[in-house]
């Protein structure tokens, strides 16, 4: 039975390694909230405290890593308001535990914004230019972690999130003056970035870069105007007056090399 650490089990981790433990793998799991512990373990999920900083890892790393043949990081970047972190120094500090761990894989999940919205077509091509600091850390993480001889690492870069319970409209419904009105949305849902998770790890897809965003690209007037009207939300007002800027990400190699078929790409 192959064994999956899951670090991060939050909003896309913890129904992540639920997918798992459905498809017969053995899953650890890990959270920073001591609460969370019992909510891993009822799941079936092997639970461990694992919190990591710029300058230590707490908790048992080595336990967590034990045995595991693949290692997936979903931790994302704190990089908002004040409390800002060296996201870079944080996963720096945890590979030599892994190096000396049984870990083969690693699955980084990213994010998108490691473009710039210089091309207006990106694919897994385009030279990542990262204007915001969030962007610019996970860059580096990315090539930190695909630089290391010790595994093979495959780079998940995942667009907007957004799922049942978690959609950007909600928060943009009745707000008025709102930018970019043409640019395309680069969305996807949550199911998609479980199963294409799931497909990476059968197909063995390893020293990998993928896009993955959904092949659905209205114009962000167009389709959050739709989705307020579709939740009975107030509509959102956007304002065509200045320029909009924005780049459509293709993510056709999660078609082609995966063979993986969206399962909401109309979102």
């Amino acid at each position: 039975m192959t064994k999956i650490s899951v670090l991060g089990c939050g909003w896309l981790g913890l129904p992540l390694a639920k997918a798992f433990l459905s498809k017969g793998f053995s899953v650890k799991g890990s959270t920073t909230s001591t609460a969370k512990l019992d909510v891993l373990k009822n799941a079936g999920i092997a639970p461990f405290l694992i919190a990591l900083s710029e300058n230590k890892t707490t908790g048992n790393l080595s336990d967590f890593l034990e045995n595991s043949k693949i290692l997936i990081i979903d931790v994302p970047p704190k990089l908002r308001g004040l409390a800002q972190e060296n996201f870079v120094a944080k996963i720096r500090n945890m590979i030599p535990s892994i190096e000396k761990s049984s870990v083969e894989n690693v699955l980084f999940i990213s994010s998108t914004s490691v473009y710039n919205d210089e091309a207006i077509f990106v694919t897994e091509e385009t030279i990542p230019k990262p204007d915001t600091e969030s962007g610019k850390q996970l860059l580096e993480t990315e090539q930190l972690l695909l630089n290391n001889s010790h595994f093979k690492t495959t780079v998940l870069r995942f667009g907007g999130l957004i799922g049942q319970d978690r959609h950007p409209v909600k928060f943009l419904a009745g707000r008025e003056n709102l930018d970019n009105p043409n640019a395309t949305i680069n969305l996807i849902h949550q199911d998609d970035c479980i199963g294409i998770i799931e497909k990476i790890i059968e197909t063995d897809s390893w020293n990998e870069t993928f896009n993955a965003v959904a092949p659905f690209h209205p114009s962000r007037e167009q389709y959050y105007t739709q989705k307020a009207k579709d939740l009975d939300l107030a509509l959102p007002k956007f304002n065509s007056e200045e320029n909009s800027t924005g780049k459509i990400i293709l993510s056709a190699r999660i078609e082609t090399v995966l063979k993986y078929t969206f399962t909401k790409p109309n979102l």
